[in-house]
């Protein structure tokens, strides 16, 4: 059965058991507690995880007591401890793209029955993104590259008090001409008037000539 097949079939019976993800921190420590089953006759113990990149890795396996018997290729990149019942074992410098995955243990008993232990799931924290400041240009600056909308209302008002000028002083200025227009005629109607009612004024004007003019105008008449 190749290492595929393995990952598929561990998977599916470790799918029960698997409670949510522990998130770690780049670079942090996390510790991992197993305790295989105890129960039977336990030939052997060992030590799994499967890997979201890299699928299956073995990291070793023991015996009853906990004495280690083989290594894993991932074996001395964990600390290993085991304490009756459990397996105490820790990744260091957790590295998210190395170590998500799934963590278990599991005992050999009577040569052919597997059973497994506890399951943990370990993936890598998300770091919180913080939003760029952003940087305000000054306020001379502003007001060069933005456009300044039209007032159409100031626009409207404005044309229509040129329109209702000429409406008023059209009839103010025709008003006053006609009142002038008026004034003068009244003036030269009275003038006329006055000279037609008052001609003895002329007749003390000729009586008022020197005597010799009198005189020589009597010899011509």
């Amino acid at each position: 059965m190749d290492q595929k097949m393995m990952q598929i079939l561990l998977i599916l019976l470790l799918y029960p058991k698997i409670p949510s993800a522990v998130e770690v921190e780049e670079d942090q420590s996390q510790e991992i507690k197993c305790s295989p089953p105890n129960e039977g006759s336990i030939t052997i113990k060992f030590l799994f995880r499967v890997l979201d990149k890299s699928g299956m890795e073995f990291i070793g396996s023991f015996s009853k007591t906990g004495v280690i018997k083989e290594k894993g290729a991932s074996y001395n990149s964990l600390s290993v401890k085991y304490s009756e019942p459990s397996f105490i074992f820790t990744v260091k410098n957790f590295n998210k793209e190395k170590d998500s995955g799934i963590y278990s243990c599991a005992s050999l008993v009577g040569g052919n029955n597997l059973q497994f232990g506890d399951v943990t799931t370990l993936k890598g924290k998300h770091k919180a993104t913080m939003k760029p400041p952003e940087i305000q240009a000054p306020a001379a600056t502003q007001a060069s590259t933005t456009r300044r909308s039209c007032d159409c209302t100031i626009r409207v008002n404005s044309d229509h008090s040129l329109f209702c000028a000429p409406i008023i002083l059209g009839p103010l200025a025709g008003a006053c001409g006609l009142l002038l227009l008026l004034l003068i005629v009244t003036f030269l109607y009275c003038n006329r008037i006055r000279t037609r009612r008052c001609p003895h004024h002329y007749k003390r004007k000729l009586r008022t000539m020197a005597p010799e003019k009198e005189t020589i105008t009597n010899r011509y008449i």
